[in-house]
């Protein structure tokens, strides 16, 4: 499917729940973050940086998301994104939305 950057396959909104979701499992760097996304979609789902650090800007400007530097596992100076209590609220709100969202695709693909 390529990257987020020009996927026509992901809803508006889409890279900012799945970051979300991805950070419910705890605290990642960006890298952590895609490398999640795309194992746990079959390699579908590439999010490029072009993509993704504006999602993250996006969270933490909502303050959806708060980041704070460490050191990630290769010993390297990295920044961690985290789910705030608002960004787990707001994670429910997203996922119950795309849940109607593709049901209603659904009816209308399966429609005569």
């Amino acid at each position: 499917m390529g990257t987020t950057d020009n996927q026509p396959g992901l809803l508006p909104g889409t890279l900012d729940m799945l970051v979300l979701k991805t950070l419910r499992h705890g605290p990642m760097h960006g890298y952590g973050i895609a490398l999640h996304i795309l194992q746990v979609s079959g390699g579908v789902l590439r999010v490029g940086e072009g993509s993704l650090y504006p999602a993250l800007q996006r969270l933490l400007a909502a303050g959806w998301a708060a980041a704070e530097w460490g050191v990630s596992e290769n010993n390297r100076r990295a920044k961690y994104y985290k789910l705030t209590p608002p960004g787990r609220k707001r994670l429910g709100a997203e996922m119950e939305n795309f849940g109607r969202i593709i049901g209603a695709i659904a009816r209308v693909m399966q429609a005569p």
